[in-house]
């Protein structure tokens, strides 16, 4: 019978499925289930393994082999690749070898030792804590109901009081060596316990096969949530509420406002991303009494304050002033808002010189992670959008967490040098420093209008190759929506949003702007490419189209140049904005007056944002295509036939008409537009504005000088 519904967690474990599986199969079906519910464990947290029976390639022996999860895995995403797979009787020869607690560090460099099959995958830190514990199946997650016992200051008597011996407990440790033989023992001297809470950290189970160890981690996990519920029935969480929350729309607003605002205090040394959380759990905890009490304590377990910091900022906000308001003004909150950020960098400058030891890493980015606003939610910011949700996953665990704790007990933070010794781990710096240089565009926010064309498309892909998040902006929904999965398969939908958009309604792009800040953050990259074509001769063209090529090519570009100016300007991170004009604007074709002339518009209105935003070092372009036909929705419409027509030739001639016609005699491809575009758009310009790109296989009529 499935406890779902009582919010307890649900045994998905399907007998049917397990049935073909070899024993790895059975461990990564396990951990799948296991991190595909946040209330286990959270991203990339927790780890699990299996000690299997293999042939040994060099002996034919067998031996048997421990199976963990690697370094820097999630189990809920986890492929059969990213197993570490070690010899556990050379694991157990490295307790000969181990000089104490002082030098457990070095034993990390004895693990690829023992390396089983040459896997490449390396072993995590937590390897010990898996090889040690004498049972062929192990589980250590993060739930939040079980960590909310451990970070209590009575946590080895709740412990007790709800498990009794089938449980153990053991006190903060980080993980590590010492933690390996600590667990070891535990289970020698209490063979009949089936797992143990970690204090400030998470739980242990075990089985001595997948199913039962799956379900004993669930039915531990379970007696948690409900020990918490029957307790907790009927209380206000956090001392209850001190303030109300905004509506829904009002907060939002209020979010994509702000996080430009703090993007320009953070992002001055490198660029971040921001993601927005107003879930229940974080409205019940930003608003209540107890909120920067509980704050100030910082993160218990060290999964959490990886990724948050040991403590969020919490900034000085009245919603109830917000009521009722139509503009959703945060002037109060932005006039306090350099004095709260220099107040945090101050205060985690002071953390790191009370911490630091003489061989410590330099410090770190002082910036916080979490912003948390009374009556609005949760803002994290992080060098791109997976890691400043994730940041925000993670706090919601510890808003879980604490909530749990301070209901039935006193929450206990990780005291600061706890936190500090893995912070600046020197095995977590050295991880760091492995890490991939950055790409070009990482941490910067686009937005392409026309996005769902074959252009825009072209360049949103080459955007994102770069690292950039990017905000799709198209009035065909329908072709907007197809784009945006595309993207989003390819690149993940942490990169990549849609904005239905018609360019031409000043409502649309003010709210459609808000829309792209409140998903990233901000906006550093505008390509505005929104576009129609139309042919006619002089005297046959109709009002009607000439106000439509002005309204869309013309008054269009202005209106998502303006609103993007707007931005940049508070953002005060300069920005870069590059116009996909056309060939047609410098040079003048046959029966296209309207077009042609609306392209030329396109240009010199560049030619003045060039000069109007240089003092903020906001750079405008233009990439002048010239016969782009391959995925366009252009070209697929009337315009291919009325420029056929007024060359005299049939649509299918037009193609090799534009290559012969060109001087490199060379067809002109979206992607050659999305080159240009990413040149002028990143900084390998960065000198460059007021400037024309022609990509248009050479035509002498649209030289520039």
């Amino acid at each position: 019978m499935s406890n779902a519904g009582r919010g307890l967690l649900e045994d998905r474990w399907d007998d049917a499925k397990a049935a073909g599986l070899d024993e790895p199969g059975l461990l990564l079906y396990r951990s799948n289930l296991l991190g595909a519910d946040k209330r286990i464990t959270n991203y990339g947290g927790g780890n699990t393994s299996a000690k299997v029976m293999a042939k040994d390639p060099l002996t034919g022996r067998d031996v048997e082999v421990l199976w963990v999860k690697g370094s820097g895995g999630d189990v809920g995403t986890i492929k059969l690749d990213g197993f570490a797979t070690l010899y556990m009787d050379k694991l157990r020869q490295l307790q000969g070898i181990y000089r104490g607690l002082a030098h457990e560090d070095e034993m990390v460099g004895y693990l690829p030792h023992c390396t089983f099959a040459l896997n490449a995958r390396a072993a995590s830190i937590d390897t010990p804590l898996h090889a040690y514990l004498p049972y062929t199946h192990v589980d250590h997650m993060h739930p939040d109901a079980v960590i909310a016992i451990a970070a209590t200051r009575d946590s080895r008597d709740i412990t007790r009081t709800i498990y009794g011996d089938e449980i153990g407990w053991l006190p903060w440790r980080r993980p590590g060596f010492e933690l390996g033989l600590m667990l070891s023992r535990f289970a020698q001297d209490n063979p009949d316990a089936k797992g143990v809470v970690l204090e400030s950290h998470g739980l242990f189970t075990w089985g001595d096969d997948a199913k039962s160890c799956y379900e004993t981690t669930l039915r531990i996990i379970n007696k948690a949530i409900a020990w918490f519920d029957a307790r907790t029935a009927g209380k206000a969480p956090f001392g209850g509420a001190a303030v109300e929350s905004l509506d829904p729309g009002a907060r939002r607003a209020f979010a994509a406002k702000l996080m430009l605002e703090i993007r320009a205090r953070i992002g001055t040394e490198e660029r971040k991303v921001g993601h927005f959380d107003d879930g229940p759990a974080v409205l019940d905890f930003v608003n209540s009494r107890e909120l920067r009490s509980l704050a100030a304590l910082g993160t218990s377990c060290p999964d959490h304050f990886l990724r948050t910091k040991i403590r969020p900022l919490v900034l000085d906000f009245d919603p109830a002033a917000e009521l009722g308001s139509a503009n959703g003004s945060i002037e109060a909150v932005v006039a306090g808002l350099d004095v709260a950020v220099a107040g945090y960098r101050e205060d985690y400058a002071a953390y790191y010189e009370r911490s630091k030891h003489p061989d410590s890493p330099a410090a770190r980015d002082g910036n916080a992670v979490v912003h948390l606003v009374p009556g609005v939610g949760m803002i994290t910011f992080a060098r791109d959008k997976a890691t400043a949700r994730i940041a925000g996953e993670f706090y919601v665990n510890a808003i879980n967490v604490m909530r749990g704790a301070s209901s039935v007990d006193t929450y206990v933070g990780l005291p600061e040098q706890e936190a500090f010794d893995i912070e600046y781990w020197l095995l977590e710096e050295a991880k760091l420093q492995r890490m991939p240089k950055p790409k070009g565009l990482a941490g910067r926010v686009a937005l392409v209008t026309g996005g769902a064309g074959g252009i825009g498309r072209a360049v949103a892909g080459r955007l994102m190759a770069e690292g950039a998040c990017v905000v799709l902006a198209d009035i065909d929904a329908e072709a907007l929506a197809r784009t945006e999965a595309e993207f989003s398969k390819a690149y993940g939908r942490d990169q990549v949003r849609a904005v239905p958009l018609d360019v031409t309604r000043e409502e649309a792009v003010v709210s459609g702007f808000a829309d792209a800040v409140a998903e990233f953050g901000g906006l550093d990259i505008l390509v505005s490419n929104a576009g129609i074509a139309s042919s006619e001769p002089v005297e046959s063209t109709t009002v009607a189209m000439w106000d439509r090529n002005m309204d869309i090519l013309a008054k269009g570009y202005f209106l998502v140049s303006r609103e993007a100016f707007r931005l940049m300007r508070v953002q005060k991170l300069g920005g870069a904005i590059v116009f996909v004009a056309s060939k047609n604007g410098l040079a003048a074709s046959p029966n296209a007056s309207a077009y042609c002339t609306a392209k030329a518009a396109e240009i010199h209105l560049a030619r003045c944002l060039a000069l109007e935003g240089a003092d903020a070092g906001i750079r405008v372009n233009v990439v002048n295509p010239d016969a782009v036909l391959r995925g366009s929705k252009i070209w697929t419409g009337e315009w291919r036939e009325q420029r056929a027509a007024a060359y005299k030739m049939s649509g299918d001639e037009l193609e090799e008409h534009y290559r012969k016609r060109s001087m490199l005699k060379r067809s002109v491809l979206p992607e050659d537009i999305a080159e240009a575009t990413y040149f002028l758009a990143s900084d390998l310009s960065a000198k460059s504005t007021g400037n024309i790109i022609n990509v248009d296989a050479g035509n002498a009529q649209s030289f520039t000088r």
